[in-house]
């Protein structure tokens, strides 16, 4: 299989504290890839560098063969839902998406109700983000990702704060979205989680790489 993502020796330090160890690992394209760890393992820091919300000590980041960094800080054709999905809480889901829409002009109000419906919330809806329960934002941190049809997903924990239905309906996405031959990234504390979605599992502890 081709790698669509590859990370080369990368190193990351924070205050003198080494949080990514020289790490080198692979994202098949069109696979999805789980990544397990304690909290502090360093799952997080890896997402943030391959999203280039980081920038990375030493090393190298190849996405779909172009590297990241110096000129090219942030990879194209990329959804990412890292940590707890931050919204303007006066707004409604739509008004937050269509705003986020907005900066890449890629895709227009169609496309954003679409992605709204997919993970099972009303794209009409008036009701304020900051009255959504936790699993409806992170629905809608979903939607966010998905919206552009980016063909690298990245997701941190994207079953937090879901209900039964929402992980079979979040699962059920993912699945359809591989078989479109898009490369996802998820992180997950629940086991059953990893086990049903991935085709490949790291585990990390300590900012190193355990299982290649």
């Amino acid at each position: 299989m081709e790698n669509y993502v590859e990370v080369k020796n990368v190193s990351k330090v924070f205050k003198g504290t080494t949080v990514l160890d020289d790490v080198s690992v692979t994202f098949e394209k069109g696979c999805i890839t789980g990544i397990i760890g304690r909290n502090g393992s360093g799952k997080t820091v890896l997402l943030k560098l391959i999203c280039g919300l980081l920038k990375k000590d030493t090393g190298e980041i190849i996405i779909d063969g172009k590297p990241i960094g110096e000129g090219r800080r942030h990879p194209e054709n990329i959804g990412a839902v890292i940590e707890n999905p931050g919204f303007i809480p006066y707004k409604s889901g739509y008004k937050n998406l269509k705003y986020l829409a907005d900066i890449q002009k890629k895709i227009g109000k169609e496309e954003v109700k679409n992605a709204i419906k997919q993970v099972g919330l009303d794209p009409d809806s008036r009701k304020h983000v900051g009255k959504y329960s936790l699993g409806m934002k992170q629905r809608l941190g979903i939607a966010q990702a998905l919206m552009e049809r980016p063909d690298l997903i990245i997701l941190d924990e994207p079953m937090n704060g879901l209900d039964k239905q929402g992980v079979k309906d979040i699962r059920e996405i993912l699945i359809e979205l591989k078989k479109q031959g898009k490369t996802i990234i998820i992180t997950s504390h629940n086991a059953e989680d990893i086990e049903v979605l991935c085709d490949k599992v790291y585990e990390m502890e300590q900012g190193k790489i355990l299982t290649v």
